[in-house]
């Protein structure tokens, strides 16, 4: 057990969780022949492994310090690697959207509105920066103190982001209702994090 944990961690983690991602996004595609249908279940998809993969590392801090053990320490320790393969998952999932508005010009444009150009080209923006600053040189380049408050301010506009998103089409798809537990979950476990270790506030939050 402790040797395939070690095995299943930093950039191997990173490389198996986005190979996995895009094979199943091109059987989902398959499903329906490449056309339409086949990438709108292919963005549906990408959003909800973006959002489990977010979870993972947004609540990682939180996690390990609350229930010390070695899957919150597994889980602490890759959260780099979870939060770049949620980039990966929304990069194939920017993919599906060019395609889909490239196949289907007339329904993209039925799905899409103003506020989701903004709101998602934001999202975007953020995910990138976030990205950029993943790694060893430009967070030292950053420097600690303005990398925890761009970690922390991106984390939770992508938080808010998801919630929006997922909760608008609550009213329509109760069902929708499911996926904003996790986000909730997450949010609540930092609180409580942030509660019980004030010393670790810093830790927990990012």
């Amino acid at each position: 057990m402790t040797e395939r944990q070690n095995w299943f961690e930093g950039w191997r983690l990173l490389a198996v969780l986005s190979l996995i991602l895009v094979a199943l996004s091109l059987w989902i595609a398959s499903m329906r022949q490449f056309e339409v249908e086949g990438v709108r279940m292919v963005i549906r998809f990408t959003a909800r492994s973006s959002l489990l993969l977010f979870c993972l590392a947004f609540s990682a801090g939180a996690l390990a310090r609350l229930w010390p053990n070695a899957w919150t320490r597994w889980q602490r320790r890759n959260r780099r690697y979870l939060g770049l393969s949620f980039a990966a998952s929304h990069a194939i999932h920017a993919v599906a959207i060019l395609a889909f508005a490239n196949m289907d010009p007339a329904g993209f444009a039925e799905a899409t509105s103003a506020a989701s150009y903004v709101f998602g080209g934001i999202g975007y923006a953020v995910i990138i920066a976030m990205s950029a600053t993943s790694f060893d040189r430009t967070a030292a380049l950053l420097g600690p103190q303005a990398w925890r408050v761009v970690h922390l301010a991106c984390g939770y506009y992508l938080w808010f982001q998801f919630m929006v998103s997922f909760g608008k089409r609550v009213p329509a798809m109760p069902l929708y209702a499911a996926f904003l537990i996790p986000l909730l979950a997450v949010l609540a476990l930092r609180l409580i994090a942030m509660a019980v270790h004030p010393r670790g506030r810093t830790i927990a939050a990012r």
